[in-house]
This record gives C-alpha cells, structure tokens and sequence, in this order.
C-alpha cells in the first residue's frame, strides 16, 4: 500500500518511456498525461484526463495505448466518442500512432455485427449513439482499454447511453472531457460508476452523504474529503499552469462526417459538375468559369450547412452539431471564442443554434456600421458574453479582440 501511494505521488517519474516516434511530439505536461494513465492502469484503476480544450487528451490517449502495442499489452480496446468525432480520432491515430490498426464503426449493423465479432483490429471507435444500439454485440465481448471521450454525455445515470457504457467489460476504463466535473456533483459520481463502479457508493448513498449537504449546504468538510477520494483519480491542468510549456497558439483541424441526407446532396451536386465539367470545352470554359466557381461554392454550402441552399431541409448538418459542441465544451470551460464564416446566411443558423442552448453571443457583418462595431468588441473585451460571431469580411482588420481565447473558422477563406 505504501508503495502504491509513493508512485501515485511520483508518478510524473515513472518509468513508462514515451514511445520513440512521439518523444519528440510529445510536451513535458503530455509526458506526465501519459505516465499517469499508465500509472492507473498498471494498478487496474481508472481515472479522468480533464484537461482542458486544446491541451491534447486526444494524443496523451494514444500515447499510452501505442505504448501498451509496443509492450506486447495492448488487447482489442474501444473508444467511444461523438459522431462528429469519430473520424476525427481515427485521423489522429494515423498521423500519431499509424502502428496501430484502428477501425471506425460506421455502415449498415450487419456490418458492425461482422467487426465486433471478428478480431481485426486493435482499436475501435464507436459513437455514443451506435453503441447503445449495438450493446447486445458488445456485451460478451471483453477490451483491454475502454476510453470516453466527451465523457459528459453520460452525465445522467439514468439515460440508455450511459446504462450500455457501463455493461461493457473492460480491464481498463479511462474518461476524457474538457469541461470542469467538480461543479457538477451527480456528473462526477455518474462518470466515477463507469470508471470504478462503488468508489463513489450507489447513488442513493452518494447524494445523501455528499452530494445534499455539499450543494445544499456547502459543507467543506465533506467537500474536502470528495476531493482528496477523487483527486489522484482526475487530472486537470489549465493553459495557464503549463503555458511556459506552449506555442503561442495551437492549431487544431477537426473532422467530422455527412449523415446520410447530407452525404446525398453533396454527391448529387458534385455529380452535376463533374458532368458540367466533362462537357465544357476550353471556350466555353473560360465562358462559363463563373457559373463553375458558383458551383463550386454551393459544394461548400453543403458542408456548411444544407439550409443554406435548399429550403425547409430536414436532414442533419454535421459541421454545426460538432460546432456546437466545441463551443458548449468552450463555454463550460470559462472560454470567449470567435467564430468566423464567409456565409452571413450561415452566421444566421449558427445564431439560431445558439438561441436554442440560451448561449449569449454577439455578432458583426458588414452590415453592421462602424460606430456599434466598436462598442460590441469593447463589450466583448470586457463582460462574460462567451462567443462573437464574425463575417469573414467584416472582421478581417481594425477590431482589437484580445477578449477571446479560442478562435473557431467554420469554413476557412480560401482563393479559388
């Protein structure tokens, strides 16, 4: 037991060597994410990486699963993440860890039945929304590592996405979220019953003897004692404690993947192009580069957002769930963000978005004059209102918005 606690406190030291391919990536406060999951998982507990947005959760993950393959440990393990984020883990395993053979669950369910059942592959990745429908093809299976990533979505004990998380067996089971936990007490112990099921009680127990009288009656005594039981179980660091250890930005691309109804309109219109194309000849080419280039910006309306061209479209819109979803992460992180689009019309959907979640936000176009500009950047320098949406146009100089510290490009300029 002494020796347990002497490496939890040290395990910054631990003698887990960061995979050769990634000691160079990896940064002094990644290398410490990485030896601490490793440190949990050598003594058969979980733990949540809390670090927030932008820190690299993503790769500290992959880190220490590439770690576990290079070892000879590493047995079949599941991430299971948002839709909007499948692809984007399994880009990030390419570029970071391409030795390890990832598989993301997508297609029709016999299709998924035939990659669960078989043993290909030594990780794959799930949404939370495929996962509750496949849990009977889970169940029997046993994982060596079982990560959630975005682990607020299981926050309520009670939903059917947080009940089929926790049928599925795992020698190791990690959760990732960008969002500060402490604040929400019945979220912890929720996520805390995947991880370890009874560290935290049964619920009943829980909420009677902390979670009432901490809430109710913040009662630091008991709010000290939750923490020193959780605490060597959650890591959290802020930009600011490892800034000395940053670029002065970090750039991420995030990916994300049509649904169906989506993915139909983009390839019809891509479709008529090419054929558009394939019958042009020089002259009428350089006649008709416009129409082509018009053309061509409605294949990024689609992306953007169907609405944009085709009227009452009822089908999802990939890129604006997941940007959503970034800027609640943002938003329960304490972040004021820029969110930038060519399109006004998009601006406008965004807004409506926003409208539903109650999220403040502020916006400029080009149609907004220059006097009310200036009053809305020293506002938005200066109070809590969290996002700023910009037109591309409109914001490109003279706006000094040192308020924001995460900048969103919904659909970056580009020059034809």
């Amino acid at each position: 037991f002494k020796s347990l606690v002497k490496n939890f406190k040290t395990c910054k030291d631990a003698d887990y060597e960061v995979p050769a391919s990634l000691k160079n990536v990896l940064r002094n406060y990644q290398k410490e994410g990485f030896r601490w999951l490793l440190t949990l998982a050598g003594y058969s507990f979980g733990g949540i990486l809390a670090d927030e947005m932008g820190l690299g959760k993503t790769l500290q993950m992959i880190s220490a699963l590439l770690y576990e393959k290079e070892n000879g440990r590493l047995e079949r393990s599941l991430i299971v993440c948002p839709a909007s984020l499948v692809y984007n883990w399994q880009s990030e395993f390419g570029h970071f860890a391409p030795a390890l053979d990832v598989i993301p669950m997508d297609g029709p369910k016999s299709n998924r039945k035939k990659i669960i059942a078989g043993d290909k592959g030594d990780v794959l990745i799930t949404s939370y929304d495929l996962l509750r429908r496949d849990i009977d093809l889970y169940e029997p299976k046993h994982f060596g590592y079982m990560v959630l990533d975005e682990a607020q979505y299981i926050k309520n004990p009670k939903a059917g996405t947080s009940k089929a998380a926790k049928i599925v067996k795992a020698s190791h089971r990690f959760a990732l979220t960008g969002t500060p936990i402490e604040n929400r007490l019945s979220e912890l112990w929720s996520i805390f019953d995947f991880l370890m099921p009874g560290f935290l009680y049964d619920y009943d127990t829980f909420r009677t003897s902390y979670e009432s009288p901490i809430v109710n009656n913040k009662d630091e005594e008991l709010t000290k004692r939750l923490s020193a039981m959780t605490s060597p179980f959650i890591l959290r660091r802020k930009k600011e404690s490892v800034l000395k250890d940053l670029p002065d930005k970090i750039e991420e691309i995030k990916y994300t993947v049509f649904d169906p109804a989506q993915k139909k309109l983009y390839d019809s219109q891509l479709v008529r192009m090419k054929n558009l194309i394939n019958m042009t000849s020089q002259e009428d080419f350089n006649k008709n580069r416009m129409k082509i280039l018009a053309d061509i910006t409605r294949l990024r309306q689609i992306c953007c957002g169907p609405s944009l061209i085709v009227e009452d479209y009822k089908g999802e819109s990939a890129k604006r769930e997941l940007l959503m979803e970034l800027i609640e992460e943002a938003v329960d992180g304490g972040h004021k963000m820029l969110v930038f689009s060519q399109f006004t019309s998009m601006l406008e959907l965004i807004q409506a978005d926003l409208d539903k979640k109650g999220i403040p936000y502020y916006l400029i176009t080009g149609a907004t004059p220059k006097k009310k500009r200036l009053d809305l950047v020293s506002a938005f320098n200066e109070n809590d209102v969290p996002v700023f949406l910009i037109s591309l146009k409109a914001g490109g100089t003279g706006l000094n918005l040192v308020g924001a510290d995460v900048v969103i490009h919904y659909d970056p300029w580009w020059n034809a």
